[in-house]
């Protein structure tokens, strides 16, 4: 189907909720597809325990919506596009999955995200970073729930860049996740009045980065920069201190760091590191009521993409009770429509291109005097208003936004 034909689709069906015209759920059934790296680069930062948030949203809910049973499936894309491709399209075409969930690798959910549109039904990525995702690569079919490669931009690069890091050398993931990194970083390091003068493409995953960190520190930048995640960065990490990179006098920004990154590396490695995030579980009473919870569940603290996929799992069901439907165009209108305000954000909102925009934080990793605890890894420097966080819809590719 094409981007025209299902905006005309996506008007059909709000046209038909406003007339109170609402098609019924199908089967009596709300399927939920669950698809993540389980068991390589990604897991921690995700994985099983996404699974474990989504279990916990659907269990608060009560389990059913409308009286129709919430049903889950799950399977593990190995960060490849070509095994997510199969899985989502079995799903959707065979097993009437209604919505697929977690999409942690930007390969796996832009992949996905053409399957979702050609069978018109919905996928809602809480693990992904591309910023294209809602912006060359946005569909009808998708939302794009916890953070995007240009808010982490906008809030690390810019402060590093602030505080006398002019010369840099980008260390990058070669897939689009890292590709879209690389490219808003160097846009908001040259704004600021600095300057790429290196980049260097390394494979996705990486055992070994001996030999980048070693060109990255000849260069002499003043920043060695991370456009990377999971266990390539905390690889990354472990090599630039065996090398002394940063007692040679250069920062190290990881320019998209997890909870579970610093947790693995331990404060003394990690302290002091700036980052950009998008939920914190010791920001206030509900994230810590929340985040105890989870980790009686899981024995860890919740990443921003664990506490991501419950909020967002919440508001589809939500929206599939408030319209009494599982069609794709009528759930994501209805969440469109409504604001999110729970314990992962407050005044939330689901644009037209599918990018949920919140509020980002500027956040410094704990020196070990400063940490009092396991899990007390953070301290918030300052709030990133969501306006100021994200692409701005004049500046968007999105033919939603366009009509191109």
């Amino acid at each position: 189907m094409t981007m025209m034909k299902k905006l005309l689709t996506s008007a059909v069906a709000t046209a038909m909720m406003v007339g109170g015209a609402q098609a019924a759920i199908s089967d009596n059934v709300v399927k939920i597809g669950y698809l993540a790296d389980m068991s390589g680069t990604y897991r921690d930062l995700a994985g099983p325990n996404g699974m474990k948030a989504l279990e916990m949203a659907i269990a608060d809910f009560g389990g059913k919506v409308n009286g129709a049973t919430i049903e889950v499936v799950s399977a593990d894309d190995r960060n490849s596009a070509d095994v997510a491709s199969s899985t989502v399209r079995r799903w959707v075409e065979n097993d009437k999955v209604d919505l697929v969930a977690g999409l942690v690798a930007s390969s796996v959910s832009i992949a996905v995200s053409d399957i979702l549109e050609e069978n018109d039904k919905l996928g809602i990525i809480s693990g992904s970073a591309a910023s294209s995702i809602t912006n060359e690569h946005c569909t009808p079919n998708h939302i794009h729930y916890v953070y995007d490669t240009y808010p982490l931009a906008n809030g690390t690069a810019s402060a590093v860049v602030k505080e006398g890091g002019k010369t840099w050398y980008i260390l990058t993931a070669d897939y689009a996740f890292g590709h879209a990194l690389e490219a808003d970083v160097t846009r908001v390091v040259k704004a600021n009045g600095g300057e790429v003068i290196g980049t260097l493409r390394h494979p996705f995953p990486t055992p070994d980065f001996s030999s980048f960190i070693l060109q990255a520190q000849a260069s002499g930048a003043d920043v060695v920069a991370l456009a990377n995640a999971g266990a390539d960065t905390t690889n990354a990490i472990n090599t630039a201190s065996e090398f002394g990179v940063t007692q040679s006098g250069q920062t190290l920004a990881a320019l998209l760091l997890f909870l579970t990154d610093v947790h693995a590396l331990g404060v003394d490695a990690a302290q002091g590191i700036q980052l950009t995030t998008g939920w914190y579980w010791d920001m206030n009473d509900e994230t810590r009521a929340w985040s105890d919870r989870f980790e009686k569940e899981t024995g860890v603290r919740p990443t921003m993409v664990h506490a991501g996929i419950y909020s967002s799992t919440m508001q589809y069901l939500k929206a599939v009770e408030a319209t009494g439907s599982d069609d794709a165009q009528t759930v994501r209108q209805k969440m469109m429509d409504t604001p999110i305000n729970d314990m992962f954000a407050k005044n939330g909102r689901i644009r037209v291109d599918g990018r949920m925009v919140h509020d980002m934080y500027l956040a410094e990793v704990k020196t070990p005097a400063e940490s009092k605890g396991e899990w007390d890894l953070y301290k918030i420097l300052r709030t990133i208003p969501a306006d100021e966080a994200y692409r701005p819809l004049s500046e968007s590719k999105c033919p939603l936004v366009t009509g191109k």
